[in-house]
């Protein structure tokens, strides 16, 4: 930087000079005194703005906790990151501000983006600019869609939102989306079919990865024309994102191509961060409900690619199940603690994969089962921030601001006298305990390492209400009941 200085310095302090030449003694001295002076101020104010800005990191960053890096912490504090919202694509809707702040006012700080162009409601627009003769050309822009991603941006940051953006659609790169997509070689007047070998039509589902604009990167095919273009729309967003310490980078939604694929954006999109030193966490998801799938290793058995782990896939999975498949994951990741994220909790009446109970008890089944964030899936597939999403983010809040959830864990071995997809433990034993209740119920709690008499708490979920709090008897054993049928939770400190 100093170097650079010096040498803007003596360049201009040349040139200049020579209009002094006719000029002798100390009227030239001190000539060339004063310019020396008047040329650093203009290169410390022409300069120095530029480079503090490529260098410095924001001031609020989502980072992982230090303490615990099971989970997240932004602006230097723990956050458990809870949300939901109507939308994939949610910087294209147009009432985006009063989304956020009906979010935030329940107690949320999560969402999804997907940089989705695809036409599902009317209101969406594509990334490049359209010509007249209906072609796109990608190396033009369409400042409308890049305004709306900033906005987001702006607007989360300013709410403490942090923002989970998947770079690459799946979807919006087949079928019908595919049909008027403006990388298809049909619609943009940047390459042919020919030249590139991408297809200009697709009629499959994702899981078929019958479009090979995901096999361009060098580990596959090394297509580099299509390449180029698809780093120029990664590199656009990132002009933005960098500038913001409240996002998460996943690669894909629901992905089946090849482990290469995620792997080279992830690496491309931390060395773009480091180049700008700035740190950025990166993951993927991928499309198998199974966790146990040998898809998922490229992101839980390579940590030096993919600094946390998103799991929303298992929450296909329903009562006990879900839980279990959870657990194993954490344990399988016990020797390189990373926070699993759930930017997509299914279930809803309206929807194929469960109903609004199968969503709402997945969200607190995650939180209790010690994962770092919970979102429930926009409608129809999930209850996205509908009322009954709402209540259970506010309660959730409720609860967890009564306690340190930071240092708890999952102890569902606290819990006795329990039926499969009863009762769930979040406690850190011997200070406090959470139990879950999914529909009424009652357990007994292990409360033998409390060195105090309990004091109990019960939070009815649906109406995000207190009961009073009781006073119980020390004992080793703690009878849990409750009040009546419904979702419920209690809080023993």
């Amino acid at each position: 930087m100093i170097d650079g200085l010096g040498y803007i310095i003596q360049r201009v302090e040349k040139h200049i000079l020579l209009s002094y030449l006719s000029l002798e003694g100390d009227i030239m001295g001190s000539c060339r005194t004063e310019l020396k002076l008047l040329l650093i101020v203009f290169a410390v104010l022409t300069v120095w703005p530029f480079s503090a800005r490529a260098m410095t990191e924001p001031k609020k960053k989502i980072e992982i906790y230090g303490k615990n890096p099971a989970y997240w912490q932004y602006n230097d504090k723990p956050a458990l990151l809870l949300g939901g919202s109507v939308d994939d694509s949610l910087f294209q809707i147009p009432d985006l501000q009063e989304h956020l702040d009906l979010l935030k006012s329940v107690g949320g700080n999560y969402i999804r983006n997907t940089m989705s162009s695809r036409n599902d409601k009317g209101f969406e627009v594509q990334p490049f600019k359209k010509l007249a003769n209906g072609k796109y050309d990608l190396n033009q822009w369409n400042e409308e869609y890049w305004k709306r991603f900033r906005n987001m941006l702006m607007w989360t940051q300013q709410r403490d939102i942090i923002l989970q953006i998947e770079i690459w659609a799946t979807f919006d790169y087949y079928r019908d989306n595919w049909a008027v997509n403006p990388f298809n070689p049909k619609n943009n007047i940047n390459y042919t079919a020919a030249q590139t070998g991408l297809p200009e039509q697709v009629n499959s589902h994702p899981v078929l990865r019958e479009n090979n604009f995901f096999w361009s990167v060098p580990a596959e095919r090394n297509q580099e024309t299509v390449l180029k273009f698809q780093q120029r729309f990664v590199d656009k967003i990132l002009s933005y994102s960098l500038k913001f310490g409240n996002v998460l980078y996943c690669m894909d939604n629901e992905t089946s191509v090849t482990p290469q694929w995620g792997s080279y954006w992830s690496q491309y999109i931390q060395a773009k961060a480091k180049a700008a030193r700035i740190r950025v966490h990166t993951t993927e998801m991928w499309d198998k409900w199974d966790l146990a799938d040998a898809m998922h290793n490229a992101t839980f058995d390579h940590p030096e690619i993919y600094s946390f782990v998103d799991i929303s896939q298992n929450n296909h999975q329903k009562g006990q199940q879900h839980w279990d498949n959870a657990q194993r994951q954490r344990e399988r990741i016990a020797d390189n603690v990373r926070p699993l994220n759930n930017v997509k909790i299914y279930g809803a009446d309206t929807g194929r994969f469960g109903n609004d109970r199968d969503g709402m008890e997945r969200f607190w089944r995650n939180i209790f089962g010690g994962l770092a964030s919970a979102r429930f899936h926009r409608p129809d597939s999930g209850l996205g921030l509908g009322t009954k999403a709402q209540a259970n983010i506010r309660s959730m809040r409720m609860l967890t601001g009564k306690m340190d959830v930071f240092t708890c864990a999952p102890h569902n071995n606290l819990l006795s006298n329990r039926k499969p997809n009863e009762a769930y433990c979040l406690a850190n034993p011997g200070s406090e305990y959470a139990v879950y209740f999914p529909n009424g119920g009652e357990v007994t709690l292990d409360i033998s390492t409390l060195k105090k008499p309990p004091e109990v708490r019960w939070l009815d979920i649906m109406k995000s209400r207190w009961l009073d709090a009781q006073r119980m008897e020390r004992k080793g054993k703690l009878t849990l009941q409750c009040p009546s049928q419904g979702y419920w939770a209690v809080l023993v400190q």
